[in-house]
């Protein structure tokens, strides 16, 4: 009875994870159209996407159809499953797949859809039982790297070629095996082809793709590697879901069952099931309301500490982050010197401090006078302790003690992506490949704060200046005192208290105070922009051309002249295709409606893919720059800075929690 409930659970949670996470599958959609393919082919390739998805429920892992009579609209399908899934794992992941296919690949005739435990391609040319490397995709653990140099130069690569051979002469065409490495460590490869393509062109794919390693994962302990016809995998840990042998090919008799017994076993893993997924359920659910209610007690405890000052109480504000004497951070600072002042914002000044062991770190002060700033500190001691990724300013401590309220980052030397900007001769240095590197890294920071992070963190005030910049001009987003957190299946809230930088805000939050990440969005879009042209949004309407950034961008765009808008100092080192793919992401991402704009997990596949196909993007219709009516009572003449502003409208405010 214990092996049934394991076995239940094992497979249910493959039923539930198998296509739905966005970094386990990938996708190829080729041949686009300018409209959408007409009716006819889009019923013809419902029609067989239904035949398919029917078909895998009672076939052996694979197939492959047609639909249509007339040559013009006929349509090619086919797919297989992973050797080791039942017909229920195998229907379940092309059912999901033939529905992915059409939300990614609207208006493409041909597309390929590769998941953890099926392929799934269609076309309106015949490709069956012809050989098929390209596109091909990597996917990989990007933490996993090799401990050793080398490592699959050496005993890995002809263990390799051993399996291809053997899996390109299987009736089922595939093979697995257990390496050991080095003597001392076990690997698992697994390969298989199509089975509509001979013994010879299955061994000629698979050591195409094993070529491929070279490229992109030989210093990776795990990786997958997928073509139309083929896909190979190398990881450290075993993946099969089910007994498999070696010799999986082999013929095996199937045990004699009484029909009435196999009814019953039937209905009680069913029922085991139906009682895992609910225990599931209840398990997230109490979960996520012990973590809410630890953030409650926590921010209950940091009232107390500012409206009483209680020093000893301090342990109490963060138990992810460390407290740091007051007398450590006078020492290091020279009791707040000048000559130690990197800068001053609405929260505060900074200063830089060396401690004792020769460690650079930044301390933020907050005004004594700023009402704002107290609120900015109480949630960035609530928040970004919380967070951590590459891309993210590191918050290593604070300190509240006889009335300084005082937060301690890493120091990063190179100031922020504004002041490098800004300068002519910094911005020399910021070459085409380290800026488009930084837009890759603020982009996945984002990424990490939307959809990854223990919180959803919609940031609200992202712009150049608060991109701070490494030793090695890698990016990492910082100030995060105007933070929201959105909880389990919240996509948008409001507020009265419109709170951001004139240029960066999307305008439903900028006119309605609405806000979500596709606020972020719409921010990140100006600062892609930004990065590009060398350019300011919020100081744009001053030069003369009398227009927005974004407005400005969008007439080169529209005239096919998008390389005009290239900032000067990177003549020498773009990449014209980039450049243009560049701009076009940043265009769809400062859409007017925010239902236009993507998310940020597509932008950072935009981003990262070289075939991909882009929307076409429309005239942005909004921007901020110019003192607008809408806002009564802001600070229109310095466009840099945070600005407070009271909407005329009834809405009601939201007070976000973490989950």
């Amino acid at each position: 009875m214990l092996y049934l409930w394991l076995l239940t659970i094992k497979f249910i949670c493959f039923f539930l994870f198998a296509c739905t996470q966005p970094l386990d599958y990938r996708y190829a959609c080729l041949d686009q159209s300018s409209n959408p393919p007409w009716p006819r082919y889009q019923a013809n390739l419902n029609s067989l996407l239904s035949l398919l998805s029917s078909h895998s429920a009672k076939s052996k892992g694979f197939g492959h159809g047609t639909s249509g009579i007339n040559q013009t609209h006929k349509i090619y399908g086919l797919y297989f499953c992973r050797a080791d899934t039942n017909a229920t794992l195998c229907n379940s992941c092309v059912e999901n797949s033939s529905r992915l296919i059409k939300q990614v690949c609207p208006n493409n005739v041909s597309a390929i859809f590769w998941c953890p435990f099926c392929l799934l391609r269609y076309s309106n040319k015949n490709f069956f039982g012809k050989l098929s490397v390209r596109p091909r995709v990597a996917m990989f653990d990007a933490t996993q790297n090799s401990t050793s140099a080398g490592e699959f130069d050496s005993d890995a690569r002809i263990l390799m070629n051993g399996l291809i051979q053997m899996g390109s002469e299987a009736p089922l065409m595939f093979g697995t095996h257990m390496f050991n490495i080095n003597g001392t460590q076990r690997r698992y490869g697994w390969v298989q082809c199509s089975r509509d393509i001979t013994s010879e062109e299955c061994k000629t794919c698979l050591s195409d793709m094993l070529h491929e390693v070279e490229n992109c994962c030989e210093e990776k302990r795990v990786w997958r590697i997928f073509s139309p016809s083929c896909f190979v995998m190398y990881e450290t840990q075993p993946f099969l879901l089910n007994d498999v042998q070696h010799d999986a090919n082999a013929p095996q008799k199937a045990p004699e069952k009484d029909e009435t017994m196999s009814l019953i076993l039937k209905i009680i893993i069913i029922v085991i099931g139906v009682v895992a997924v609910a225990l599931l359920a209840f398990s997230t659910y109490y979960y996520r309301r012990m973590e809410r209610k630890k953030v409650e007690k926590e921010m209950k405890n940091l009232d107390a500490i500012f409206s009483q000052d209680q020093t000893n109480n301090a342990e109490n504000v963060n138990p992810d982050l460390p407290m740091i004497p007051l007398s450590t951070i006078l020492k290091c600072t020279d009791n707040f010197s000048d000559n130690y002042k990197l800068g001053e914002g609405g929260f505060g000044a900074v200063y830089k401090g060396v401690l004792a062991d020769g460690k650079e770190i930044a301390v933020k002060r907050l005004s004594k006078t700023s009402a704002q700033g107290l609120e900015e500190f109480k949630n960035e001691v609530m928040l970004i302790a919380k967070l951590q990724h590459r891309n993210l300013v590191r918050l290593l401590a604070c300190c509240i003690e006889k009335k300084e309220k005082l937060l301690i980052y890493e120091y990063l030397p190179n100031s922020s992506l504004d002041v490098q900007l800004r300068d002519m001769v910094k911005a020399a240095l910021l070459d085409w490949k380290r800026r488009l590197n930084i837009i890759n890294g603020i982009a996945k920071g984002i990424l990490y704060l939307h959809e990854d992070s223990r919180l959803r963190v919609i940031h609200r005030d992202l712009k150049a200046s608060n991109v701070l910049l490494d030793h090695e001009m890698n990016p990492k987003i910082s100030d995060f005192g105007l933070a929201r957190t959105f909880g389990g299946d919240q996509d948008e809230a409001s507020t009265i208290r419109i709170i951001g930088t004139y240029g960066y805000m999307a305008p439903e939050y900028a006119i309605e105070g609405l806000f979500s990440v596709k606020s972020d969005v719409f921010s990140f879009g100006v600062l892609l922009l930004e990065i590009i042209s060398g350019k300011r949004n919020n100081k744009f309407y001053l030069s003369e051309h009398g227009q927005s950034l974004l407005t400005y961008a969008w007439n080169f765009w529209s005239e096919s002249k998008g390389l005009e808008l290239m900032d000067p100092s990177i003549a020498n080192s773009y990449v014209a295709s980039e450049v243009l793919k560049c701009i076009q992401i940043g265009l769809l991402c400062v859409q007017d409606n925010a239902a236009d704009r993507p998310t940020m997990s597509s932008v950072v596949h935009m981003l990262g893919s070289d075939n991909v196909t882009l929307p076409s993007p429309i005239c942005p219709a909004f921007s901020v720059g110019r003192a607008r009516n809408t806002f009564e009572g802001g600070t229109s003449s310095n466009a840099s800075t945070p600005v407070i502003v009271n909407d005329v409208n009834d809405i009601t405010l939201s007070e976000m929690m973490p989950r």
